[in-house]
């Protein structure tokens, strides 16, 4: 089995900033929030973040930016009318449908282009939509938690990333590449 990250690897940029930043056509308040969203990007970029520090502001600004479970599916739908652009054919096209994708990001924003993915088998951060909040954010070693609860001793052949943050997926696959710029380039 192959494994790949989603963010900067199958999709050429940051999904969720990305969303927060299309979210401002519709919810002007989150332009007083935009800093504090590019700051955390950031510092989760840097690996400065630790997972509950990064979950807790997470789901402080989900309560305060999205209204409502039906608007925040109906913008997932716009949002991706705009961005499927984004998606990087070149790295997709290595995505069988016995593949996994493995991403911190909200599983709520990839089941929007879940048909576009090559693979059904996807672990996300789950999000329960009616209380806006975090059931279980997949950063880090939570990573490798969810793909032992559901996978068990399975092996992850290769595994494609932009980032050192996803070191604990790294360490149980059997290669290891890093994705920059569409240049894959091999680190295990």
């Amino acid at each position: 089995m192959k494994a790949f990250d989603y963010d900067n690897t199958l999709y050429r940029g940051e999904s969720s900033l990305d969303f927060s930043l299309y979210m401002i056509r519709t919810n002007k308040k989150i332009l007083l929030y935009l800093t504090v969203i590019l700051t955390n990007t950031v510092k989760y970029k840097l690996c400065l973040v630790d997972r509950e520090e990064l979950g807790d502001t997470i789901n402080k600004y989900m309560k305060i930016l999205i209204r409502d479970k039906r608007e925040l599916l109906s913008l997932v739908g716009k949002f991706w009318k705009m961005h499927a652009d984004r998606l990087n054919a070149d790295m997709l096209r290595r995505v069988g449908p016995d593949d996994l994708i493995i991403t911190a990001g909200p599983s709520f924003l990839l089941d929007g282009i879940r048909d576009r993915l090559g693979t059904q088998n996807i672990i996300a951060s789950e999000v329960d939509l009616d209380k806006r909040e975090i059931t279980h954010f997949n950063f880090k070693d939570n990573k490798v938690k969810k793909f032992r609860e559901l996978y068990g001793d399975a092996k992850i052949d290769s595994f494609y990333t932009d980032s050192y943050n996803d070191r604990a997926v790294m360490d149980i696959s059997e290669k290891a590449f890093l994705v920059k710029n569409g240049k894959i380039r091999r680190i295990k």
